[in-house]
């Protein structure tokens, strides 16, 4: 069989252009704030990726770019000023820092009611016990993906490759939320492939250059490649070999313009969900 493309694209820009509508009904401009600490060249690449999608669809987005040598304490306080100004909505710390700053700290010092990017612990809490809260993005982003492709999650045997606390666990939990029948698989399962070959909907997120093979997927699945990896020669791939793969699957997500496109556009759709429910606005 020849499988579906879901294309990332095309579900990311039909986003966009939705919450667009939604910012220009409401009538403000939900605020954002990247906070960019050193200039790692992919990092760059995709905070202006981030700024011109939220420009473009109305929100009052904004990077703070900080030298490489900026401090925990330093960055800590700008955090703190981000958390008390009343036009910020969201906040987004873009990873990864310098070594001489704990990620986590950082990330557990965003208010969580800013805390777009789904990390903070309260949120992770949230989720896990099933309560509303601001979601990862590019987890959420696969579920808007399964929707786009018509994969019904209800009943359906999901297996999530990879137990990150960014991908693999909250798509664990969004994929059971949505009644599904979960299995987490990673480095130290037993039998891989064949837990693989089980599924009827498979997220691959282990960062591993074309890990998941052709025979590793059952015929009509649905495939998420989460990956995103350079070769040697340059080229781009996911976590899943492509072309094997879709000889098996019913649709698949390619790399790039699969999941990529979908967590800014979901980082947009965070930012709008935390400005409405910090105002006390009900969601249309």
């Amino acid at each position: 069989m020849s499988a579906r493309i879901i294309d990332g694209k095309a579900v990311a820009a039909d986003l966009r252009a939705r919450l667009a509508e939604r910012v220009r009904v409401l009538g403000f401009a939900p605020g954002l704030r990247v906070v960019r600490v050193g200039d790692d060249p992919a990092s760059g690449v995709y905070v202006r990726n981030k700024d011109r999608a939220a420009q473009q669809a109305g929100f009052n987005s904004a990077t703070l770019q900080l030298p490489e040598t900026t401090s925990e304490a330093e960055l800590l306080a700008v955090v703190a000023e981000l958390n008390a100004d009343p036009e910020v909505d969201g906040i987004l710390v873009q990873l990864p820092l310098p070594q001489q700053i704990r990620a986590d700290a950082v990330l557990r010092a965003i208010d969580p009611a800013k805390d777009v990017d789904g990390f903070h612990p309260v949120n992770a809490g949230l989720l896990a016990t099933g309560q509303p809260g601001l979601v990862p993005c590019t987890p959420k982003g696969v579920m808007h993906l399964l929707r786009a492709a018509g994969t019904a999650p209800r009943g359906a045997r999901a297996v999530v490759l990879g137990r990150s606390n960014i991908v693999g666990k909250p798509m664990a939990a969004l994929l059971l939320a949505a009644d599904a029948t979960v299995t987490v698989v990673h480095s130290r399962t037993q039998n891989l492939a064949a837990e693989c070959r089980r599924a009827e909907i498979l997220v691959a997120a282990v960062g591993r250059p074309e890990m998941v093979r052709g025979d590793w997927v059952a015929e009509g699945a649905t495939v998420i490649d989460v990956g995103i990896n350079r070769l040697p020669t340059g080229k781009l791939v996911g976590d899943v070999a492509f072309a094997e793969a879709s000889a098996h699957a019913g649709a698949i997500t390619p790399v790039p313009g699969g999941v990529g496109p979908m967590t800014i556009a979901c980082l947009l759709e965070n930012t709008l969900e935390a400005a409405i429910a910090r105002r006390g606005l009900a969601e249309n």
